[in-house]
């Protein structure tokens, strides 16, 4: 009764990650009506989005929102703010994101900044040898990781290295932008409650 008259086609999923419905400029705005309205202190929010928007510099995609849950609890910051905070990164953000971190990871390792097509050439053979290595072990043949290997040493760890210090500037400056908005928007909010208030109490007598 209440299923969709026409299923979602892959190409038409992959459409709307990259373009929501209403744009993403209606995405924010609904992010931000969230985030005024989580019931906690202004600086536990605020700590909940530093959170989450230093888990999205992380490479553990589909894993952000865990990885946010728990810095949120590590630096008692508000958990729904810190999955919120996650939004940062997205398909406008994640190549950028990519690149700064994988190359300031390659730099700091002193190692040589891998060229777009081999980073592609690279992960495309990680995902080879998982796949093979998955059926390798259901049929109790011998696996090989060289190329899931290759992976880790010169996208994985580079990327994971190079993401802390972009990660924790980034997440800083969200942290000091977004305490004093929330802050101001609370103390309006309580503002217009009691006056609401005040007003109902001389009504009442």
């Amino acid at each position: 009764m209440f299923k969709r008259r026409t299923s979602k086609t892959w190409l038409l999923w992959f459409w709307h990650f990259l373009w929501p419905n209403g744009g993403w400029s209606r995405r924010f705005e609904y992010v931000k009506y969230r985030i005024k309205r989580l019931p906690d202190s202004p600086k536990r929010i605020s700590l909940g989005i530093a959170a989450g928007v230093f888990a999205s510099f992380t490479p553990l995609y589909g894993f952000h929102f865990f990885v946010a849950m728990i810095i949120a609890k590590l630096i008692r910051g508000n958990m729904l703010a810190a999955l919120t905070g996650t939004f940062f990164g997205n398909p406008l953000t994640y190549v950028p994101i990519g690149v700064i971190s994988l190359n300031f990871g390659c730099f700091i390792l002193g190692i040589d900044q891998l060229a777009p097509d081999k980073i592609i050439e690279i992960f495309i053979g990680a995902w080879s040898d998982f796949g093979q290595n998955l059926v390798a072990i259901t049929l109790h043949q011998p696996t090989k990781w060289h190329k899931l290997g290759l992976f880790i040493n010169e996208v994985f760890l580079p990327y994971s290295i190079g993401c802390i210090i972009p990660g924790l500037v980034t997440a800083l400056i969200c942290y000091y932008i977004s305490f004093p908005l929330i802050f101001a928007f609370k103390n309006r909010s309580k503002g217009i409650l009691i006056k609401k208030l005040t007003k109902y109490r001389k009504k009442g007598s």
